[in-house]
């Protein structure tokens, strides 16, 4: 394997290629070890199936990354609207017809496959891109409210309206970044503040209707219990958040270097060890030097890098474009941690790219591939503009030269 096919098929920013393989590592390592005890008791002694299963989401993940970051980032510009319009579609699908799993429905199969599809997932990356496209576009004042509510904050609330109803943890984060992103974007910041009041109150009348009208077996219910054992912990009552008590014991016993891999207690008493909670499996393995901080560190720099890249663009889309995807890779992952460490109610976000999962390792692959593929370009256009001056210092010289050569 040649030096020039490596550079060739993986262009872009290098840290940030070197990040996925790390995010990878983890992942098969934190993964295998998490589930093995679930997997032997699932699927009649086969303790590789998630290991597996998520070797084989990676390694189609990876060719993911490496596709979409060969294409030109414009295409997503042209395709915004449709990208959207799915999604939406796809959100009143899942409502209508799709699988309810630990008494929420946020999943849809896919017809002949098999396949459990999340569609919030596709739907942040969807309204990322949308938004992206709208901030780039000179026509919309952004100093108007109506213009910037009709343009910008209704596909917002359309968006997190559909998933709220099953999936509040994801709705919350989606509508955060798309704030974020909006005041990136230039948004006036009192207008911000006027949307996230119009969201609080709108959510507490949605709930108190819901609880009016089923006040039995609804999703206020559960929400309701999660705020309530979070903030009764440190109690000792039957009211206590059950996972979050066993991640407070993974991370607590695992020390500063851990127990080792392998030899995790917990993975056997927390039921989403193997996603939600891998971080704590992670930590009580690894430890904070071999196992929190590289992960946090991690994130961390995939967020400047992704800064870096955004600065870099000479136009307003892939920039915008890059910080929004950058965002809901890193948020994401510090409110799993944050979730993880008691900091946070039980949200059910995953860690992205190491946690085991099907949509949500394929939605951040397309959000690092579309990331790579702008830093691809900026490096090509930075090598155009290079050879564009060797070659104008050519003829310069060319020029000087022929009189002393006539």
């Amino acid at each position: 394997m040649s030096r020039g096919w490596i550079s060739n098929t993986f262009r872009g920013d290098r840290v940030i290629w070197a990040l996925v393989a790390l995010f990878m590592f983890y992942s098969l390592l934190a993964v295998y070890s998490a589930s093995a005890s679930l997997a032997y008791t699932k699927f009649g002694g086969d303790t590789t199936y998630f290991f597996r299963t998520q070797l084989v989401m990676l390694i189609i993940g990876l060719v993911i990354i490496v596709v979409i970051h060969r294409l030109d980032y414009k295409i997503y510009y042209s395709l915004a609207g449709l990208f959207l319009i799915g999604s939406v579609v796809l959100l009143i699908l899942t409502l209508l017809v799709g699988v309810r799993i630990n008494e929420a429905t946020r999943w849809i199969v896919i017809p002949g496959t098999g396949f459990r599809l999340q569609s919030s997932d596709l739907a942040k990356v969807a309204l990322i891109i949308y938004l992206a496209k709208t901030l780039a576009q000179p026509q919309h004042d952004l100093k108007n409210f109506r213009e910037v509510s009709k343009y910008f904050m209704i596909p917002v609330a359309v968006v997190c309206f559909l998933i709220l109803t099953e999936n509040l943890s994801t709705a919350i984060m989606i509508f955060g970044i798309s704030l974020m992103l909006l005041f990136v974007g230039r948004v006036p910041l009192k207008f911000l503040l006027a949307y996230l009041g119009l969201a609080i109150v709108a959510l507490l009348l949605f709930a108190l209707v819901i609880s009016v009208i089923w006040p039995h077996n609804n999703r206020v219910e559960v929400w309701k219990h999660r705020i309530e054992n979070y903030f009764s912990k440190g109690e000792d009552t039957q009211e206590d958040d059950y996972q979050i008590v066993q991640a407070k014991i993974a991370i607590a016993t695992g020390g500063l270097i851990g127990k080792a891999p392998g030899k995790s207690t917990q993975r056997n008493m927390l039921p989403q060890s193997n996603s939600d909670f891998i971080f704590a499996i992670i930590i009580e393995e690894y430890g904070l030097l071999f196992g929190a901080i590289p992960v946090i560190l991690a994130y961390m720099v995939l967020l400047f890098r992704g800064i870096a890249i955004a600065r870099k663009c000479v136009t307003a889309f892939p920039a915008f474009l890059v910080i929004g995807l950058t965002l809901i890779i890193v948020v994401q992952a510090m409110i799993n941690m944050l979730v993880a460490t008691g900091l946070m109610p039980v949200t059910g976000q995953t860690l992205p790219m190491i946690s085991w999962g099907r949509t949500s390792v394929l939605v951040m692959s397309f959000s690092i591939g579309a990331i790579l593929g702008v830093s691809r370009y900026i490096q090509e256009q930075d090598k155009k503009e290079a050879a564009s001056v060797d070659a104008s210092a050519d003829e310069i010289d060319e020029k000087i030269t022929e009189p002393a050569n006539a």
